[in-house]
């Protein structure tokens, strides 16, 4: 009964992520109220016995956002979305709804479709910089100036480590200036980007809660030092291919192989389409992917880090990416090795959203119940569908 629980708190967080509305419960009783006693009863009173909630099923899924997303498209000038769920090391849903170009008519295709899911990218980053991890090329805890060929400033006594930075908590100064750029021409090397670019640290470092592209991009950055590979061949090599996402690529501009599958991304439908979007810091959300490739990274992440055999991490580092690494306080939300935290209590979920200028996303796992789901929008319409309810402050 727990587990069938914990899958219909899946479906209820996809239900706030999609709508933006929580509805607030009333108050309990309050214990300085005295209750009037029942009147006596004749024969003792049985208590009920809780029902088994039902088993989730895809035609739950298909039910509720059938009848939902092509509301949301029509009434929020949205052009088109994706949505895959995972389930028990399955995939149990995965759809398309409207448009991936609205003027050739092209309809979304969960498994050919490529959209952007944003900063969803820097869990990849992180995946990459915990792979280094195990294999004792890098340490969480090490000041990261060890990896680098130029130098963080000693702003504070603590130097910055790769922890902080896949946690939010080196201390950076957010910026979006050149985060994104116009063509492929503007794009810079890494290490130019981030000498160049490099933010005021504002935050002692592991102390405050600050979301930095920028500490993400120096992670990514990280990783080509110390594997000796160009980020974006790193993860191609060692995350994409080994999970065969065969349709996912940090690469800009895509690949021959990959372009026609791009979705258009759109202000709203009503608009003109816009150009790809060229991601100065890649490493923070330059992933292009279908929402069928998303659900293999999803089972990773549910199934101890490996799908069909093949591990791409070992299950002690899955589980110290799922658990807290920070928190302002133990009543609320905190963060995992770039998983964020969102609570229903009971239940315990984690994941990642994600938004460039025209695409919306999220990911969300419950990992006691090996459930999870991605959905993504390809326009930030009237309103925004995709960042609605984040269920904590820190996303």
């Amino acid at each position: 009964m727990q587990k069938a629980i914990l899958e219909y708190y899946l479906l209820a967080t996809l239900s706030f992520t999609l709508t933006g509305v929580v509805h607030a419960q009333g108050p309990a009783p309050s214990p300085l109220i005295s209750v009037p006693s029942p009147p006596p009863a004749t024969a003792p009173a049985i208590a009920p016995q809780p029902s088994a909630a039902p088993e989730l099923t895809k035609a739950d899924f298909e039910t509720f956002l059938d009848a939902l997303i092509p509301s949301q498209l029509q009434n929020r000038n949205i052009a088109g979305a994706v949505v895959s769920v995972v389930k028990d090391g399955q995939v149990l849903f995965q759809k398309g709804y409207g448009y991936a170009d609205v003027e050739a008519k092209q309809t979304v295709l969960p498994d050919q479709a490529l959209f952007r899911p944003g900063s969803i990218s820097k869990l990849f980053t992180a995946t990459a910089v915990m792979q280094l991890v195990e294999q004792g090329k890098l340490d969480l805890d090490r000041d990261v100036n060890g990896y680098l060929d130029f130098a963080i400033p000693k702003t504070y006594s603590d130097p910055v480590t790769l922890r902080q930075l896949l946690t939010h908590t080196a201390g950076f100064e957010e910026t979006l200036k050149n985060l994104f750029v116009a063509h492929e021409s503007d794009i810079k090397p890494l290490r130019t980007y981030l000498v160049n670019q490099m933010p005021a640290r504002i935050f002692p470092p592991g102390k405050v809660p600050s979301y930095s592209n920028y500490g993400f991009t120096l992670a990514g950055y990280i990783v080509e030092r110390a594997s000796g590979e160009k980020f974006e061949r790193y993860v191609d090599n060692h995350i994409l291919k080994p999970l065969r996402m065969t349709n996912s690529t940090f690469d800009q501009p895509l690949p021959p192989q990959l372009a026609p599958q791009m979705s258009k991304g759109y202000l709203n439908a009503s608009k003109k389409p816009h150009d790809f979007e060229f991601v100065q810091a890649a490493p923070a959300g330059a992933l292009s992917t279908t929402a069928a490739d998303m659900t293999r990274f999803m089972l990773a992440f549910l199934q101890d880090g490996s799908v069909d055999g093949v591990a791409i991490l070992k299950p002690e580092t899955v589980g110290q990416m799922q658990t807290r690494q920070f928190e302002l306080h133990p009543m609320i939300c905190g963060l995992g090795i770039t998983f964020m935290e969102y609570w229903m209590n009971p239940v315990r979920a984690i994941g990642h959203g994600g938004d460039t200028i025209y695409f919306h996303s999220d990911m969300v796992l419950v990992p006691d119940a090996y459930v999870g789901y991605f959905i993504s929008y390809n326009s930030l319409g009237k309103m925004s569908a995709a960042t609605g309810a984040k269920f904590c402050a820190l996303s």
